[in-house]
Formats: structure tokens, C-alpha cells, sequence
């Protein structure tokens, strides 16, 4: 509340100013003909009344309380409005509102510990979910290799609402593939196979949990798969060879869809 007192009445500059807020929006609350200065001065300038400023005071006091203007004017000019109830009514929506800022500001720190470690689950829950040797710390260090490209924020906006539990069904389903990958070669199943094909086809589907993988990205990642030390060990533990193999039955699905896998990029 402000000090009203004034006889002599105030111009709209004037009672903008006593009462914080700004001329535009006296001058709109006139228009709706919600507080109207009631007087002019000779020179035919419009000025409000003590009884208009309290009027004001009123308007102000309930618009920061969060009622709408339509409201306000309920509770002004309605002698039967319940102002405890609407105050209530208030309350009740402001608690709902905080509610969801509160489920919005989670979900923002999920997303952003997404961006800036990749995957929610802990060293020990990363271990006990993708295998004994998996590397917790490379995973994170990831996002120095990957940070400024449009998959890892992929990745990152995709890990930010995956639980633990869908992450277990995501390695447990790449845990299968890779298994059935080593049976494959053990059994001699040649590269442009209807069943090597079906192979390259599921690692698409499934890697595509992280990102949307395209063939031609998928003729990187073989690339990759052969050529990287960490992860030619990893596969080539599954069964010896089979990270060049892999390699090969991605290449020839490519060359089935028209992808020259020699200069195939990551796009």
C-alpha cells in the first residue's frame, strides 16, 4: 500500500510513478473502463481523485496477487463476490503452476547434466548395467570428441528422460546382437547375405536409440569398429574377426542401397 493522501488529485504520470506500475497500463485499465481518472484540471488535463487512487491501490494490490483483470473488477464491483473464494481459487492455481515449474526445472537439470555427461546412471550403475568391461570414464569423455555435433545433442536429449531400466533393455538388446554377431561369422554367413543384411539392419534399428542413424553414418561407425583400437578389441573379443567382418557385411548392405561405402561420409 501507498501513502494516497492528496487532495489536489494527480496526473497519470504522476499516479503511474506512486503507484509502480507504468502510464501504459493506466491508460489501458481506462480504456476497459476498469480506473478512470474522475477530474480535469482547467487546462483540461485528466487527474485522479484520492478516491480513484485507492481504487487503483486496490487494483494493484489484487493484480499482484495474481488475479486477472476481469477478476479484479468481480471483486471491486460485485458486492456478492467472495473475495476469500477467489483468493482461494488463486492459491489453488499458483500451487498447480509451481507444481509444474518445479517438474520443468527437474527436467531442465536432467537435460543439461544429460549434455554435459551423457548418460544418468552412475560409475557403478553403468558397470552393472552394460558389463564388467565397460568404460564409464570414456563414455564420459565422449563429449570432447562429440560435443559439437548435432548426434551428441541427439544422444543428450534422448538420455535425459531414458530410465535405468531402459538403458538394461538397450544393452541387453545389443548385448543379444553382438552374440548373434559372433555366431553369424562362426557360422560362415557370407557379407551381402540376406542374413548379414538383417544384421546391419538391426544395429541400425538398435543404434538408432541413440541417434538417428543413417546408412551412410552406419558405413562410418564399421569404419570405426575395425579401425579403433578400443573398439576392434571389444568386438574381436566377442569371436576373432569379427570387427573386420562387421565392417564388410556393412559395407555391402550399403552397396545394396546404392552407397558407395569408399566415400560414403557422416551425413
Amino acid at each position: 500500500m501507498v501513502d494516497l493522501g492528496n487532495s489536489d488529485g494527480l496526473t497519470v504520470g504522476a499516479t503511474a510513478e506512486l503507484l509502480g506500475v507504468t502510464v501504459r497500463t493506466l491508460h489501458h485499465w481506462d480504456e476497459i473502463g476498469l480506473a478512470s481518472p474522475s477530474e480535469r484540471t482547467p487546462a483540461g488535463y485528466r487527474q485522479y481523485t484520492d478516491a480513484d487512487l485507492e481504487r487503483l491501490d486496490r487494483i494493484v494490490a489484487y493484480r499482484r496477487s495474481g488475479l486477472g483483470l476481469e477478476a479484479v473488477r468481480e471483486v471491486l464491483d460485485d458486492s456478492t463476490a467472495d473475495i476469500s473464494a477467489r483468493l482461494h481459487e488463486q492459491r489453488s492455481q499458483l500451487a498447480e503452476r509451481i507444481q509444474e515449474l518445479q517438474e520443468l526445472d527437474r527436467r531442465l537439470e536432467r537435460m543439461t547434466e544429460a549434455h554435459e555427461r551423457g548418460i544418468l546412471l552412475t560409475d557403478e550403475e553403468q558397470t552393472e548395467t552394460f558389463g564388467a568391461d565397460w568404460d564409464a570414464q570414456r563414455s564420459a569423455g565422449a563429449r570432447d570428441v562429440w560435443g559439437g555435433t548435432t548426434q551428441r545433442a541427439q544422444f543428450a536429449e534422448r538420455s535425459a528422460s531414458r530410465t535405468r531400466e531402459q538403458w538394461q533393455e538397450l544393452s541387453a538388446a545389443m548385448s543379444s546382437f553382438q552374440r548373434d554377431l559372433g555366431d553369424a561369422l562362426g557360422r560362415g554367413v557370407l557379407p551381402g547375405s540376406a542374413e548379414a543384411d538383417a544384421l546391419v539392419e538391426r544395429h541400425r534399428e538398435i543404434f538408432s536409440n541413440f541417434f538417428p542413424l543413417t546408412r551412410q553414418m552406419q558405413v562410418c561407425l564399421g569404419r570405426m569398429f575395425e579401425s579403433d583400437p578400443g573398439f576392434a578389441a571389444h568386438y574381436d573379443g566377442i569371436r576373432a574377426g569379427v570387427s573386420s567382418w562387421f565392417r564388410q557385411i556393412i559395407d555391402e548392405s550399403a552397396r545394396a542401397h546404392g552407397i558407395d561405402p569408399d566415400t560414403a561420409t557422416w551425413r
